[in-house]
């Protein structure tokens, strides 16, 4: 019924194995190599077509100093951790509330509620650009700011969360519950003092997605951001190019900028991560 093990298959199968995940990373890795590789050559270099060969000047602290120096890049990095954190930090608060709500109270309308969540992870979100652009600007005079993309992200990043945080608490022993009810506990510290302990795993996994998502998004940003105030890293980067020539050895730097925190979380927490998606993303 399930696939026997690596372990105990032919010496045959395990190279095979081992040889198709070799060369899947080798060709996953290869362009972050190359943008890696781009990030350090010369202008120069890049004029005469030298793409892959090893760079004949390299211009490791030069290029990295003028992604700061030729773009607000300190700027733009400030504004995505001002976005993202609390954005990470509203979307896991409402979501937990919600997935506590809706996985221990029975009450008229819980599965229709559990499925709005639901329905809403399957919108496309480029049906919602016009009406989320324009409820910024006329209903809610928060567009180009860092609040606007706040707050779209704790809304848009909530239904999948509340769908992950419903699914783990469910799961969680109904007696620890019970008996903190029988001894008069509210509820408010019944979440705080027993569930939450029990679900940071979970919250642990979610941190990890929702700060990868939030940092990384760039259509978001175009919409709903115009100046450099409140500009993010990922939109900021088209500041690198040059008016005339593209600079792409600059351009390559700031990727690998933009996209270290991100991995330095993921690394730092994936022992969390990959025991909570464990623990909680197949429950039923």
């Amino acid at each position: 019924m399930f696939p026997t093990p690596l372990q105990k298959q032919s010496p045959g199968a395990r190279g095979l194995y081992r040889g198709v995940v070799s060369i899947s990373l080798l060709v996953w890795l290869l362009p972050l190599f190359a943008i890696a590789l781009t990030s350090t050559r010369s202008l120069d270099d890049l004029s005469r077509g030298n793409y892959w060969g090893w760079p004949t000047d390299l211009r490791i602290a030069e290029n990295y100093t003028a992604v700061f120096t030729s773009s607000p890049m300190g700027r733009y990095l400030l504004n995505s951790v001002v976005i993202t954190l609390p954005a990470v930090a509203g979307t896991l608060a409402v979501s937990t509330m919600a997935g506590f709500a809706l996985a221990q109270y029975r009450f008229r309308g819980n599965i229709a509620l559990f499925a709005t969540f639901i329905a809403g992870n399957f919108v496309p979100f480029q049906v919602l650009m016009i009406p989320v652009r324009n409820l910024f600007v006329h209903v809610i005079p928060l567009y180009d700011t860092v609040w606007a993309l706040v707050l779209f992200h704790i809304a848009f990043q909530t239904g999948f969360c509340t769908l992950f945080m419903r699914n783990f608490i469910r799961e969680l022993p109904d007696a620890l519950v019970e008996a903190a009810r029988i001894e008069g506990v509210g509820e408010l510290r019944i979440f705080w003092h027993v569930v939450l302990p029990l679900v940071r795993p979970a919250l642990a996994a979610l941190a990890v997605l929702e700060f990868t998502f939030i940092w990384n998004d760039y259509f978001w940003a175009l919409v709903l951001v115009q100046s450099d105030t409140a500009r993010p890293v990922t939109a900021g980067l088209q500041a690198l190019a040059g008016q005339w020539l593209a600079s792409w050895q600059l351009m390559s730097a700031g990727a690998l900028i933009a996209a270290a925190p991100s991995i330095v979380i993921f690394f730092a927490m994936q022992r969390h991560f990959i025991a909570g998606l464990t623990l909680g993303a197949v429950k039923e």
